[in-house]
């Protein structure tokens, strides 16, 4: 008789539709609310996206799994509230939580010491909190979706189960020891990371959307176009990142479409229709996606009543060669401009990397860039390449043609250019191990919205006291003030876009909640901390309304 191995993951909701993901340990039927999905074959490994339509807008609806028409879930013994699906309405409020970086270890000692303390130390993890506080709650105030923000999985800190997988089927040549390797080492670590009964319970009950980042791959993927050569001459790297790809479309990317996008997606279809394993056709789409910049896109869009979220894929779809690098290539910044106009009372941008960085980092990174494209010659060049690995200068503000446009953006955004201007534009975001507020400004220009930035991480993974003194530096007015002047030195222009910031940042583990309610918003950054791991709890580090402009 089959059986679950993972999920049920609900995933994409809107008024009418839902998507539950599986993972079952057979070929089978699925069915979830009296809709039925056949399982898919990739590698050995048996998946399905149960399309559910035809829903009520506003409804609630508790919902089992079934395998070939048993019963598999919820187990009897399961102690959480009852799995639901959630729809929503034209004009509800939304209760978006979100954030990013968390590595799967046991909660248990030494995992839930600092580093300080232990070296294995990840203190508590957020989402754990979450739950534990969403037990003993009604519905209503759960969260209504949950966006992750890249670093889902660790491919280069793997957790323990799959360090052992590891060891069983490879010898001394290949990835390094501590890192996966291929489709099936990913297989293992995503199923240790979505396996605890909190998290799982969670994420069968609360819609998801998820975008990578570097992690989910490899650390700094895709930083700079030395790095890549780098990478693609270790000869188990080619196997490596088309696990990744392939790993990621099946277990992330696919609940993140609508039904409609999913049903005219041509790999997706062509899986649905094999006969048999579908392996060679998720590898050569994996290939093709590694090969080609404009091979996969990544980047989606949800709309929740009044509010829309576009997640942009800051990561897969760069362009690298230096002197004209770009975060995204022009057909997806096309995509990117085409779905942030409309009529709608708040926009929402997720992009892993924050855009609105730490004044000295930004300068920083700004300044890396044009010295590695030769501001200062060949040889400071080299130097710059390697400062730029060894510190990760890689966000927005490491590529500045981008980050000028993305201001542009979002000022005609907020101007009313692109449509009736929205209360608030937000842009979420992680990777930084740190959370904070900042809002922006256009000198000398009108806009009507409000530009915010709000950047949540880790879920599980903070940093030690050196890297937290480090990166606070980079918030300092000397620091900010000498990275300015080198980055001027290096010719880079300043920005027409401003920012300050609400309130020092935040190292902990923790999580964010954004509500949108008519054309007011609320944001709430909430910690976790070490001493509280045998009951984890959540504390409010920032909590603050956000008004329109008037």
């Amino acid at each position: 008789m089959p059986d679950l191995v993972l999920g049920p993951l609900l995933r994409y909701v809107s008024d009418t539709e839902a998507t539950v993901w599986v993972e079952t340990d057979a070929p089978c039927t699925v069915t979830v609310l009296e809709r039925s999905a056949a399982t898919f074959t990739i590698s050995g490994h048996h998946y399905a996206l149960v399309v559910i339509d035809g829903l009520q807008p506003g409804s609630t609806l508790p919902y089992e799994v079934a395998l070939d028409g048993e019963p598999r879930w919820p187990r009897p013994d399961d102690p959480y509230p009852p799995c639901v699906v959630r729809t929503h309405t034209h004009d509800e409020q939304l209760r978006l939580a979100f954030g990013s970086c968390r590595v799967s270890v046991p909660h248990t000692e030494p995992y839930v010491l600092s580093k300080d303390d232990d070296p294995a130390g990840r203190e508590v993890d957020a989402l754990l909190a979450l739950v534990e506080r969403m037990r003993h709650q009604p519905y209503e105030e759960w969260p209504d979706a949950l966006l992750l923000l890249g670093d889902q999985v660790y491919a280069d800190e793997v957790s323990p189960e799959t360090k052992k997988l590891i060891r069983s089927r490879r010898g001394p040549d290949g990835p390094p020891a501590d890192e996966v390797g291929d489709f099936e080492e990913y297989t293992s670590l995503y199923r240790e990371s979505w396996s605890d009964p909190a998290l799982r319970w969670l994420l069968s009950t609360v819609s998801s959307a998820m975008i990578f980042d570097d992690h989910d791959v490899h650390d700094d993927w895709n930083i700079s176009e030395a790095w890549v050569a780098q990478m693609r001459a270790k000869p188990w790297w080619e196997e490596r990142v088309v696990g990744a790809y392939a790993s990621y479309w099946v277990y992330q990317h696919l609940g993140n479409l609508s039904p409609t996008t999913l049903f005219d997606d041509p790999i997706f279809c062509a899986v649905q229709d094999a006969d048999g394993d579908a392996e060679e056709l998720v590898r050569d789409f994996a290939r093709t996606a590694v090969a080609e910049i404009a091979g996969a896109r990544w980047s989606f869009c949800r709309d929740f009543g009044r509010a829309r979220l576009v997640v942009v894929d800051s990561r897969a779809g760069r362009v690298l060669t230096e002197g004209r690098r770009q975060m995204l290539s022009d057909a997806e910044w096309a995509w990117v401009e085409d779905h942030c106009s409309g009529d709608f009372d708040h926009l929402v941008i997720g992009t892993s990397l924050p855009v609105m960085l730490a004044p000295g980092m930004h300068h920083l990174e700004a300044w890396n860039e044009a010295v590695c494209d030769g501001a200062w010659g060949m040889l400071a060049a080299r130097a710059g390449e390697k400062v730029r690995q060894a510190l990760d200068l890689e966000h927005w503000a490491a590529f500045q043609g981008c980050f000028g446009r993305l201001s542009v953006l979002l000022e005609d955004v907020a101007a009313g250019r692109r449509g009736p201007a929205p209360a608030t534009i937000t842009l979420l975001s992680g990777d930084v191990h740190h959370a904070y507020l900042a809002e922006a400004w256009f000198p000398g220009r009108e806009i009507s919205s409000r530009v915010l930035q709000v950047t949540c991480s880790p879920v599980r993974n903070p940093l030690d006291k050196r890297e937290r003194r480090a990166l606070r530096s980079a918030f300092t007015r000397p620091v900010a003030a000498f990275a300015r002047r080198m980055a001027r030195a290096a010719g880079v222009e300043p920005s027409a876009m401003r920012w300050a910031f609400a309130q020092e940042p935040t190292f902990d583990n923790q999580i964010a909640r954004l509500e949108l309610c008519g054309r007011e918003a609320q944001l709430c950054i909430e910690k976790t901390l070490p001493e509280d791991w045998r009951a984890p709890r959540l504390h409010t580090s920032l909590s603050l309304g956000i008004a329109p402009h008037h």
